[in-house]
């Protein structure tokens, strides 16, 4: 409270992928600085802001569930404003108010900074729209509040994305890919560190694709650059397309302590004629390859990917395809997408669009097949000691992760331990394993 006056409450809810929570955090960094209050908890906000996601039909449902949801706040409770922030807002600027009239302001993917002001118009009773600035260039030294409380934080690299993905809208809701500094993320991290976070997980749309707007690829080089940073244990790459992973990438991650051998990175496809038809600028020979080469490299290297199941046209002799190439690569983790025909795109002008619920059979068909291969893979884990960065408790057992496992996305380690676990990391024996997650006690 300032001179009597009662400082408004904002909650924010972030919601799609870990790039829209870092602007979620740097959002809450700036109506922090500006003196605003921040709650978790809706019914107690005076401002709500939910900053969505609008990748495929699913992303934007639970986008407009959520806003109306948070709408009926301001319907029947304290709250007086309602602010939608993120792709929705840039993807269909000119129908939210139209739809839902909640909504006080919309704010488009390069506008977020401005998140201060647009909070404060809206207080005063004006309705605020700001949009298509999706090439803006990064500002640097905004405040940010990491939102979790484990020993982990994003960080973005880089924003927009070239790729031109027949299926994908994102280029067109976040813009040409823009690089940040070297030496500003090497500041961001740092400043991160000293809050006590242990791993830094870096991503972009295309985190491969870093510094090519600056001449060159420089994500090796910002590797080595930022494992100079006392106190950070591990380094985590995300979103890593198979097409710019060079040899000086795969050496970097190789030689380099600190950089988890953990590479992410989206395939969608195995059948050369679904790659060509999905934009993609790489072939099944290239991808087997790849494999290869960083199995080869890279001992002990964890391996995730993402597929898109029912693309149009995809046969049943594709599909299977698809399937051979699942069972042989033995994915440590992997996620399955039925194919979202997104309005706008090339690929939803293209015949053969594959009817919901075969896609869903083909979805459940490897999902199956993923399960029995993770339990494997698992399976292999137990006997083995790993060091585990601990991240709290559940119920009685403490949780945390070895460098097999990515935050919200992979498996947990449960570990059983009578006594108090103090430290970040603990050195952990593996006694069983289960279809995602591991088990296992404290080595002395």
């Amino acid at each position: 409270m300032e001179g009597g006056y009662l400082l408004p409450k904002v909650g924010v809810i972030s919601l799609g992928c870990a790039k829209n929570l870092v602007d979620s955090e740097t959002m809450i960094g700036l109506l922090k600085a500006a003196d605003f209050s921040i709650t978790n908890k809706a019914e107690e906000a005076d401002v709500l802001i939910v900053n969505t996601c609008a990748f495929i039909n699913k992303a934007k449902e639970e986008s407009i569930e959520t806003i109306l949801e948070m709408a009926e706040f301001k319907k029947n409770g304290v709250c007086k404003v309602l602010v939608v922030t993120g792709c929705l807002s840039e993807r269909y600027r000119d129908k939210l108010m139209k739809e839902i009239p909640e909504i006080d302001a919309l704010v488009g993917t390069g506008d977020f900074e401005e998140i201060v002001e647009v909070v404060n118009n809206s207080l005063q009773g004006k309705k605020t729209k700001i949009y298509g600035h999706q090439n803006k260039v990064f500002s640097e030294n905004l405040p940010r509040i990491i939102s979790n409380s484990g020993k982990y934080a994003y960080v973005k690299i880089a924003d927009g994305c070239n790729n031109r993905c027949t299926y994908c809208v994102i280029p067109s809701l976040r813009g040409r890919y823009r690089s940040r500094d070297i030496a500003d993320i090497n500041r961001e991290v740092k400043a991160i560190v000293e809050n006590g976070v242990k791993e830094i997980i870096l991503i972009a749309q295309d985190t491969t694709r870093y510094g090519i707007d600056k001449g060159r690829f420089m994500l090796s080089d910002l590797l080595y650059n930022l494992s100079e940073i006392d106190g950070l244990k591990w380094i985590r790459i995300l979103y890593c397309y198979p097409e710019a992973i060079s040899d000086q990438l795969i050496d970097a991650i190789a030689t380099n302590d600190k950089v988890c051998k953990y590479i992410d990175m989206p395939i969608q496809h195995i059948s050369d004629e679904i790659l060509r038809k999905m934009g993609r600028h790489t072939s099944k020979k290239e991808i087997y390859n790849l494999i290869d080469k960083l199995r080869t490299k890279i001992p002990g290297v964890v391996l995730r990917t993402s597929l898109i199941v029912g693309f149009p046209g995809e046969t049943q002799e594709q599909f299977n395809e698809l399937v051979s190439f699942v069972e042989e690569s033995k994915f440590d983790h992997l996620g399955v997408f039925e194919y979202s025909r997104e309005e706008g795109t090339p690929a939803a002008k293209l015949p053969g669009q594959i009817p919901e619920r075969v896609k869903k059979e083909r979805r459940d068909v490897i999902m199956k097949l993923q399960n029995n291969i993770a339990r494997q893979l698992n399976q292999q884990k137990v006997g083995k000691i790993f060091d585990v960065l601990i991240e709290g408790k559940k119920g009685s057992y403490y949780i945390g992760r070895t460098y097999h496992y990515a935050p919200e996305i992979d498996g947990i380690v449960y570990i059983k331990s009578d006594k108090f676990i103090s430290g970040d990391f603990a050195r952990v024996l593996i006694k069983k394993a289960y279809d995602y997650d591991i088990l296992g006690e404290i080595v002395e």
